[in-house]
């Protein structure tokens, strides 16, 4: 069940860091310290320097956050 007063934003991957934890540039240009959630870590999905994702921000400290989503590279075929 999702939180009502967390802020979701998205943002690339510049740098992986220990125990799960990610810098990410948000759209706007503020780093985010994030780390995975538990889905993501229970699928093993991995996330790379350069990948587009989704965070969840808590109102109350907006540089840390949770990642939720990995987003789907585009194509290049298109």
């Amino acid at each position: 069940m999702k939180k009502q007063n967390l802020i979701d934003m998205e943002g690339v991957v510049t740098e992986s860091l220990p125990n799960a934890m990610f810098r990410v540039c948000s759209d706007n240009g503020c780093p985010v310290l994030a780390h995975i959630s538990g889905r993501i870590r229970r699928n093993y999905i991995r996330i790379l320097p350069g990948d587009r994702v989704k965070v969840e921000l808590s109102p109350y400290d907006l540089t840390k956050g949770r990642t939720t989503y990995r987003l789907r590279a585009r194509s290049s075929n298109n």
